[in-house]
């Protein structure tokens, strides 16, 4: 109850965004390889399952799906699996994937360069509907991309992977909760997980309200990202300068 019912008690109409990492003792998230193959144990790949299960839309950048190739269903639960959400600005992503071949689940291909919320023209990519959303030298406004979501009904929204996807979430303001899963593992010189602005003391960083959960081997540090006395969002300023919560 604890961990799950802040997400299916999200009051209806409003936004709800969760984002999750799994990652190393060293903080990274894959090796320099790409390969992030079990970085996490078996009870957080369920956990994986379960919010895609409690969530409208499952999110992930265009280097997860080249790297992983997932499926983002609910395989190991119970529970409707979420439309999938892949992020790719730039097109390039191939048809071959999974998530746009499988037709496990409804999927939208999120690219950029048109006005909020369009795809009226009825682009596919494969199995996949095509959204454009406003883009700037390839980053997508997160913000008219969840305003286009809510728009579909997607509101409660599982930011699973990966790494510059979620700080790009985090960076804007845009999560509800962070979820971390730390694994006893040391990979060295990997791929990092949370990737933000520099600072250069420690009462300027983000210093976040959390509870752990263990999860086999793993611990889950299920973090609040909203200030408790504005129920504002903390935004990460270009300077570094960042809420403290």
């Amino acid at each position: 109850f604890e961990l799950y019912l802040p997400v299916c008690g999200a009051p209806p109409g409003t936004r709800f965004t969760v984002g999750h990492l799994g990652q190393s003792l060293d903080a990274c998230i894959a090796t320099s390889a790409g390969d992030s193959c079990r970085v996490t144990g078996r009870e957080n790949i369920r956990h994986l399952h379960r919010m895609r299960a409690l969530s409208d839309a499952v999110i992930v950048g265009a280097e997860t799906v080249a790297a992983d190739d997932p499926k983002l269903t609910t395989r190991l639960v119970a529970g409707a699996s979420p439309v999938r959400v892949v992020l790719d600005p730039g097109g390039r992503l191939g048809r071959h994937y999974r998530v746009f071949t499988d037709g496990a689940a409804e999927t939208l291909l999120i690219r950029g360069g048109r006005a909020p919320g369009t795809g009226a023209d009825g682009a596919r990519h494969g199995q996949a509907e095509v959204l454009h959303v406003p883009a700037q030298e390839r980053r997508l406004d997160l913000r008219a991309l969840l305003r286009a979501l809510g728009e579909r009904g997607l509101r409660v929204h599982f930011v699973e992977g990966g790494g510059v996807t979620v700080s790009a979430f985090l960076r804007a303001g845009l999560l509800s909760r962070l979820q971390v899963a730390v694994a006893p593992v040391v990979i060295g010189s990997g791929r990092p997980g949370l990737q933000l602005p520099a600072t250069e003391a420690m009462d300027e960083c983000l210093r976040l309200r959390h509870r752990l959960f263990r999860m086999g081997g793993d611990i889950l540090f299920d973090c609040e990202t909203v200030e408790p006395a504005t129920g504002r969002h903390p935004q990460v300023e270009p300077t570094g300068v960042q809420r403290i919560l």
